[in-house]
């Protein structure tokens, strides 16, 4: 236990743009902690991160996971709500066994996350909600995440006001299209904007037409805009959903 490093829990945090957001606390100097239904093989999580085996869809999976942190390093400063995952379904395709695990995934493991944080954070914590730019425009035939997401930047607005007056911050990040291998494997989908053709190809021609810079971001930028809202340069600003995006959906 070292008291004066700075602990981060990260859900989700094995894979994708999890896996990044891991990589950047572990270069910035915090203990990470993540929680995730599966130990990954990458290296860096034999010695260097503690894994937690957790189903966020469960809270009290993830109780344990912010308990442990806490009981192993003294402290908690940050909280990344990752878990989550995309899939696109027309209504008509829309089960009740489908649309449970999204919410419990995407959603309800983000309030599980923000109860249990938020019990134990101190003046100048920071919870940070990892949301999408669905959270901000309806798109055909992605009702349900889309519905998660505009849900997730609602309990980021309500929380930063909730938990502002005890020091702790709560921001929201909205990516759009950052190629991991679970969105590649969702514009497999039938119902998905590529419907089944090359999904690098669809990504990189959305990329053309939407983007100002004409590219998607990446993981590694928006594990990046994680770090900046967890340290206290960005101790003024709470509350916020803010677009990586590459200029897609300027506000």
């Amino acid at each position: 236990m070292n008291p004066l490093r700075k602990t981060v829990v990260i859900t989700g945090g094995t894979k994708g743009i999890g896996l990044e957001i891991t990589r950047a606390f572990l270069t910035a100097g915090y203990e990470v902690f993540v929680g995730a239904r599966t130990r990954p093989l990458h290296n860096e999580f034999q010695s260097d991160v503690k894994f937690v085996q957790t189903d966020v869809r469960n809270e009290s999976d993830v109780s344990q996971l912010i308990a442990t942190a806490i009981e192993t390093s003294g402290r908690l400063d940050v909280l990344v709500n990752n878990a989550g995952y995309s899939e696109w379904k027309s209504i008509e395709n829309i089960t009740e066994p489908f649309l449970i695990d999204m919410m419990k995934t995407n959603l309800f493991s983000a309030f599980w996350g923000c109860k249990a944080a938020s019990l134990a954070m101190g003046p100048g914590s920071a919870i940070i909600n990892i949301s999408s730019m669905a959270g901000k425009r309806g798109s055909s035939n992605n009702s349900a995440y889309v519905a998660t997401k505009f849900a997730m930047n609602g309990l980021t607005q309500s929380l930063c006001k909730e938990l502002g007056p005890r020091g702790i911050r709560v921001n929201g990040l909205c990516p759009v299209l950052i190629a991991t291998p679970g969105l590649i494997d969702a514009l497999t989908g039938p119902d998905s904007p590529s419907a089944g053709a090359d999904s690098d190809l669809f990504i990189s021609m959305f990329a053309q037409s939407n983007s100002a810079l004409g590219r998607m971001p990446t993981g590694v930028e928006l594990a990046s805009a994680c770090v900046f809202l967890a340290s206290d340069a960005a101790s003024a600003i709470t509350g916020q959903n803010i677009n990586v995006d590459c200029g897609v959906f300027p506000q």
